[in-house]
């Protein structure tokens, strides 16, 4: 067999087997726990975590940190271990999400720092005290004594085009 056909057999096997879970209640096969490769069961942590933050005409997509939170807490879904894995790759505020700091001003997360989940690089834009736009700063959190207080709702705060935001630096 060449590496083509067996790339060929991951495919296949993470397109047919994404839905099932590790505690035996998916679909197709009900395969559970070792019956699973380790590509489906990575596949299906993916392919939820894509479901559930998309925009979808019936509804729209959960924030990143709302979803990773929901995710952890779907006992027998996913393999514990790969999801926390997952999550640690995302990061615990992953890019794209809107902290508030202790400063009391908005920041969009723009880059995780592997050395602490919890002190991203971001870019702060909006101030909570005037409730209005300030001029941008990226701040390495990991270099500040500046600190994420809370995930904040982009919705709440009126932001608007927040997803053209943090793509610009």
């Amino acid at each position: 067999m060449n590496v083509n056909n067996i790339m060929d057999e991951v495919c296949l096997d993470v397109c047919l087997h994404h839905h099932e879970r590790i505690d035996g209640n998916g679909y197709p096969h009900k395969l559970k726990g070792e019956e699973l490769s380790l590509f489906a069961t990575m596949g299906a942590i993916c392919d939820v975590y894509d479901a559930i933050t998309s925009n979808r005409s019936y509804k729209s997509g959960w924030e990143p940190t709302i979803s990773l939170k929901k995710m952890s807490k779907w006992q027998g879904h996913f393999d514990p271990v790969l999801l926390k894995a997952f999550i640690k790759c995302l990061g615990i505020y992953p890019n794209g999400s809107l902290v508030k700091l202790k400063s009391g001003r908005l920041a969009v997360v723009l880059e995780q720092n592997a050395n602490n989940l919890l002190k991203p690089k971001v870019k702060v834009f909006f101030s909570t005290r005037s409730n209005g736009y300030i001029p941008s700063e990226i701040i390495e959190l990991s270099q500040s004594q500046e600190e994420i207080i809370s995930y904040e709702d982009p919705k709440a705060w009126s932001i608007r085009d927040f997803k053209h935001l943090w793509a610009q630096t």
